[in-house]
């Protein structure tokens, strides 16, 4: 009797034993599926692991062990790695934002359990700053995404859900449709907003950079041929600005100089005219000068405008491509995953403010 009790325990733990080791090895696959999906190199790939077997031996991780495994990745790509030329870079480049898109978790989750997970490892306290100062960036981001949109209805037609068109280099350029110009705004500010480390964390300031955008993609939108299709005819600024009842007129002609509206935006949207037209004088015109410079937009150099246009809007909007990858080295890649809000050609994304979940593209 003894003897059969033995053997049922015996079975019992060898039942669980392989339970366990079959659960092990279904996670280290899924895990080599998203080291494969990210290119992650080897140091990094075994580094993490290591570190996620020896959490997983001297605490609880609760939840999918997917996400725990992100963020020992997301560790392990911020170490300095060697270069080429026997220096040092902080870090492989893969992305906070291409990280959580393939293992397919929300920001808020990636801070919750990082904050554990920074605990249970006794990271230094700046790593423990880095983490913080992204989710204060994701939470003003957050705020003015929330801003953005309605503004942006305000000023221009509803943006219908509509496929993006291509744009191949030898067919015939189209007009830009008012979907592109609320992507291609959104990812103008982003950009613009991670190269003034000197106005950050400041949400009036940034708030008052976004108007600027909506200012320049506004002024532009009036010179383009198709302006009447993309501007909300009820918008309260074009009596004010000198645009006349005849703008709806097939023969109407706009001034070459495109209007300034910053004044007439904050006074709707509740901004500091005064503050607003500093930031766009002394911070948002050389940026945009710069990026004119670079050739990431094509249009008149001398006023800033003919983006939008179908012969530069192409090649203007492949810009948006450029920054993605992070051509501008001033912008926090994280900043990234708001940009690509605006970029269905990169993922697809299914948001609320509180859960923002992102997938690849189909």
């Amino acid at each position: 009797m003894l003897g059969e009790e033995e053997d049922g325990e015996s079975r019992a733990v060898g039942a669980a034993a392989f339970s366990v080791q079959a659960e092990e090895g279904d996670t280290r696959q899924r895990y080599e599926e998203l080291c494969s999906s990210l290119n992650m190199d080897g140091r990094a790939r075994c580094e993490a692991w290591l570190s996620y077997q020896n959490m997983k031996r001297n605490f609880t991780l609760e939840g999918n062990d997917l996400h725990w495994l992100a963020r020992a990745l997301y560790m392990a790509c911020r170490k300095a790695v060697p270069t080429v030329s026997k220096g040092t870079a902080e870090g492989n480049y893969v992305s906070l934002t291409r990280i959580l898109c393939c293992s397919e978790q929300s920001l808020i989750e990636f801070f919750n359990k990082m904050k554990k997970w920074e605990d249970m490892a006794n990271l230094p306290a700046q790593f423990r700053e880095r983490t913080e100062r992204i989710e204060r960036n994701f939470t003003i981001s957050a705020v003015i995404f929330k801003k953005y949109k309605p503004i942006f209805q305000g000023i221009f037609r509803y943006p219908q859900d509509q496929p993006r068109q291509q744009r191949g280099r030898k067919q015939r350029r189209q007009p830009c449709t008012v979907t592109e110009v609320l992507q291609f705004c959104w990812v103008l500010f982003v950009h613009a907003k991670g190269n003034f480390p000197m106005i950050s964390d400041d949400l009036v300031n940034y708030c008052h950079l976004l108007l600027c955008a909506l200012d320049l993609v506004y002024g532009n939108a009036l010179q383009c041929p198709n302006c009447k299709e993309l501007l909300n005819p009820n918008f309260k600024v074009f009596l004010i600005v000198g645009l006349t009842e005849d703008f709806h007129n097939k023969d109407y002609k706009v001034s070459s100089d495109p209007p300034c509206i910053i004044e007439k935006l904050c006074s709707l949207y509740y901004g500091l005219a005064l503050e607003a037209k500093g930031i766009k004088e002394h911070f948002w015109k050389p940026y945009i000068r710069k990026i004119f410079d670079k050739k990431l937009l094509k249009g008149k150099d001398e006023n800033l405008t003919g983006f939008l246009d179908p012969g530069s809007f192409g090649d203007s909007f492949a810009g948006e491509m450029v920054f993605c990858v992070g051509l501008l080295p001033a912008v926090d890649p994280t900043e990234l995953i708001w940009s690509l809000l605006s970029s269905s050609c990169f993922i697809k994304v299914h948001s609320s403010l509180g859960r923002l979940r992102c997938q690849p593209a189909t």
